[in-house]
């Protein structure tokens, strides 16, 4: 096992300490990285989301949506003067055109939205910085 291998470990006691932090929630999934491009995605676009009214069935309906949605891909609440920044990723400008028009305007409680356009990404990254113990 090369994660023993890499920690100094057996591979016994490797194993119990990876099965302990997915049971303890700090692992909490295994994934692969897709080639966004490679799958046709030619757009990223990161859009700020401002709710018009600040009641909890609106933005339930709103989260739903966004979970809903496939082609938003991350999801934050922020501070500032918006409330929510989506990333989403799209086959095209004419795509991102629809989804946003069509339907991410028409989310529940959406009074506006402001789009911005990544045009390289510099980095991506999952992996979190861990203090040593």
């Amino acid at each position: 096992m090369e994660l023993a291998e890499r920690v100094g470990l057996s591979e016994s006691p490797c194993f119990r300490r990876v099965r302990q932090l997915e049971g303890s929630g700090v692992v909490s999934s295994y994934n692969a990285r897709l080639d966004q491009r490679a799958l046709g995605l030619q757009v990223t676009a990161f859009v700020q989301v401002s709710l018009g009214q600040h009641n909890a069935e609106r933005q339930a309906g709103f989260l739903a949506a966004v979970e809903a949605e496939e082609h938003i891909v991350e999801c934050h609440a922020m501070s500032g003067s918006h409330d929510f920044l989506l990333k989403v990723v799209a086959y095209s400008m004419d795509h991102f055109s629809e989804l946003s028009m069509q339907r991410i305007l028409k989310f529940p409680g959406v009074e506006s939205i402001e789009s911005n356009f990544s045009l390289k990404e510099i980095k991506h990254s999952q992996v979190l910085p861990i203090r040593d113990a």
